[in-house]
């Protein structure tokens, strides 16, 4: 299956290429934000509204808003396995058909194990 191979590499690009472009569309938007923040400030400042302290203040927390609307929230990290979990194939009250099924699937969960081990490998 070096196809499969392709497609998994091509899939983990485009991965990292979505979280990289969603990184930099998340700064220059957060950047976008600071400049018209400070812009608004600024003007309050010049009509007397506010102090620069009070502006500075009004900034920050403007973006410290916007930043956690961006963040997902911080959850528990789970614990992921590094290996697949085990699933066994119960025999009990099968007919012949059924047998049949079973050997086809064994087989095939036999051969996508050695192609992940041969793909962790490479």
């Amino acid at each position: 299956m070096p196809g499969l191979r392709d497609t998994v590499k091509k899939a983990f690009y485009l991965g990292v290429g979505l979280v990289s472009y969603a990184g930099d569309k998340a700064s220059s938007t957060i950047g976008e934000l600071r400049q018209q923040a400070q812009k608004l400030a600024d003007e309050m400042v010049e009509r007397g509204e506010i102090t620069a302290e009070e502006a500075r203040k009004l900034v920050d927390e403007m973006l410290a808003s916007a930043q956690q609307q961006v963040s997902p929230p911080k959850s528990p990290k789970k614990k992921t396995p590094s290996e697949p979990r085990l699933i066994e194939i119960s025999d009990e009250d099968s007919s012949p058909e059924d047998d049949e099924n079973v050997n086809d699937l064994r087989n095939q969960v036999n051969s996508l194990q050695e192609e992940l081990r041969r793909l962790q490998q490479d």
